[in-house]
């Protein structure tokens, strides 16, 4: 994240002052900070904090370089720091802090002051802004402010006790500075929960110290009986301590570079910006709409809802099911890992991996159920192998269509799946097996004159089993079928392609009928156009077969209702506005 963190005090006799800030830099370290490192000179062992390589000394300074520096540096003059150090963090010849990130070759610099006197204005400013005008209710806690020319600021100002201080506290503030207003507002909650944790430990530590010197040398009765002289005792030099005396912690800044450089870190990695060509695709916004729901019922989820529902009915969840009553659909079978590699091999790799495996007339069978949203039952010992089966199927069908129950010990209803799996020994009543609006995949162990040998581990475990694909309505070889069957079938047989390749043509002919579907939509549902119209728009898209109606038709449950939503407040604005008219 290109920004500032700076810690600012009060001073109470030069007002707002500086005292530590971290900077990102993407370019080579400034002069003073990081260039001609003297390896072995000054330089404690180097530590790893979360992937940033950190090195307490940047650079030795010989005495003519630190003259020159402190001449020609932006910040304040010596005059105007406190004699004990309240006014300054790091001693005159201490160079900085300095972290790398190995990962995307940027340092975190920390000093009193920015190098750079541009830098040193905006943080300078800032700092006065935050311990005098800009200040919350109480002047302690969080506050935005800023402008476009001087950068905008995220303020949380803070109160550290001091024995010695009038009225027994300091005030100081952490600021974070940078020009990108919206990415700063963006970042107010995270910002907000990291900086109060860095303030409650810095409160926590000048408390113990606090309570340590009271029960010492209690101040307030030695104030009572000194009541002409607090001001002067306050203008004394030596009231004026500094941080890391008021903590007792001679690693004070150490530790701050450490966390402000791992606040601007993780600050510019939690938000990313992505390149969204185009609308959002229909599955797409099912899916939001789908975690949207999700959200929903986990905060309205209440434990005694649960135990009235009936254990047998497994639950819908973003076109999945994990049917309750079997003990196999848990997430890890009680079962050692080799049995679980073994069984894992034993799936369907991609849709041309199940064609090649059922045969081209059985896939074509099972294809056009699936498409026209006929329900698709799979009866098998092997549990893997039926989930394997739906996620290759399921990408067909657009996510709206998709409803599914992986495992169940007992037949389920065509509404409440169209993907189906059983056990081998679950009764299908039989109007379902005479019915033209399912199709029955049965997995049965394979005879033994069907055994062949295979080249590969996962054809040689599939090849134990024999698939048996039924319906009441097969399919015949000769019959057209939906067009969008015939162009999946033509990509699956081109060994041109690779899987990759045939996964991109899927979603392509998905939202080319998705897009012939919400046309279709607007045309019959919004607009009521008659069946004359509806025949000649279906001709225009190249969609009058019998086949492909029913497709559409099926498709058009699978609508977003987002999109929905939208075209009903499209139709409705033009009336009402020629009613208010």
């Amino acid at each position: 994240m290109n920004a500032i963190v700076a810690l600012c005090h009060f001073c109470e006799l030069h007002g707002p002052r500086t005292l530590f800030c971290t900077e990102v830099l993407h370019s080579p370290l400034p002069q003073g900070a990081g260039s001609g490192d003297i390896p072995g000179q000054n330089e404690p062992a180097e530590e790893e904090e979360g992937g940033i390589q950190m090195s307490s000394r940047i650079r030795s300074h010989s005495p003519a370089e630190g003259a020159s520096a402190d001449s020609s540096s932006p910040g304040p003059k010596k005059s105007d720091m406190c004699e004990a150090s309240g006014c300054r963090s790091l001693a005159g010849g201490h160079p900085g802090y300095v972290s790398h990130d190995k990962e995307t070759s940027i340092k975190y610099v920390s000093h009193q002051h920015p190098n750079h006197p541009q830098l040193f204005s905006i943080v300078r400013q800032a700092c006065v802004r935050s311990l005098s005008c800009e200040v919350c209710p109480g002047r302690e806690g969080p506050i935005f402010f800023g402008d476009e020319q001087h950068g905008f600021v995220f303020s949380h100002t803070f109160f550290i006790k001091d024995s010695l201080a009038r009225g027994f506290q300091r005030w100081y503030s952490i600021i974070t500075i940078m020009m990108d207003r919206i990415y700063l507002i963006n970042s107010w909650p995270f910002l907000l929960g990291k900086i109060r944790g860095i303030i409650d430990e810095l409160q926590g530590k000048a408390l113990k110290v606090f309570e340590a010197e009271q029960f010492g040398c209690p101040q307030r009765a030695q104030r009572m009986n000194t009541a002409f002289t607090p001001f002067l005792h306050q203008r004394n030099g030596n009231a004026a301590r500094s941080l890391t005396s008021l903590t007792n912690d001679e690693n004070l800044w150490a530790c701050l570079h450490t966390s402000f450089a791992w606040l601007l870190k993780a600050c510019g990695s939690r938000l990313t910006e992505k390149l969204l060509e185009g609308a959002p695709t229909e599955d797409t916004l099912v899916q939001m709409e789908k975690l949207a729901d999700l959200k929903e019922e986990s905060e309205g989820w209440d434990g005694s809802e649960e135990e009235e529902k009936p254990s047998s009915q497994p639950d819908v969840v973003e076109g999945q099911e994990l049917s309750k009553s079997s003990p196999e659909t848990s997430l890890m079978p009680d079962c050692n890992s080799w049995n679980v590699a073994h069984r894992r091999l034993s799936v369907f790799r991609s849709l041309r991996h199940m064609r090649q495996v059922l045969g081209a007339s059985a896939f074509r069978m099972l294809a056009w159920h699936v498409l026209m949203g006929n329900q698709v039952i799979w009866k098998a010992q092997d549990v893997d192998l039926v989930q394997s089966a739906f996620d290759v199927l399921r990408t067909m069908l657009p996510i709206g269509c998709v409803r599914i129950i992986p495992y169940s010990e007992q037949y389920e209803e065509a509404y409440r799946c169209n993907f189906l799996g059983l056990s081998p020994h679950v009764q299908i009543p039989p109007h379902i097996l005479a019915s033209e609006f399912a199709v029955l995949v049965e997995v049965r162990a394979a005879t033994r004159s069907s055994l062949y040998p295979t080249l590969f581990d996962d054809e040689q475990s599939l090849n134990k089993y024999e698939f048996v694909v039924t319906s009441g309505s097969p399919v015949a070889a000769d019959r057209v079928g939906p067009t969008i069957l015939n162009k999946i079938e033509a990509a699956l047989t081109n060994q041109n392609l690779s899987v990759d390749v045939v996964d991109q043509c899927l979603v392509c002919l998905k939202e080319e009928w998705m897009n012939k579907v919400k046309v279709l939509f607007k045309f019959t549902k919004v607009d009521s156009r008659p069946k004359e119209d509806t025949q000649k728009l279906l001709s225009i898209l190249g969609a009058a077969e019998e086949d492909n109606v029913k497709l559409l038709k099926f498709w058009m449950t699978g609508l977003s209702k987002t999109y929905k939503s939208h075209l009903m407040s499209t139709v409705r604005s033009p009336t009402s506005s020629e009613s208010r008219n």
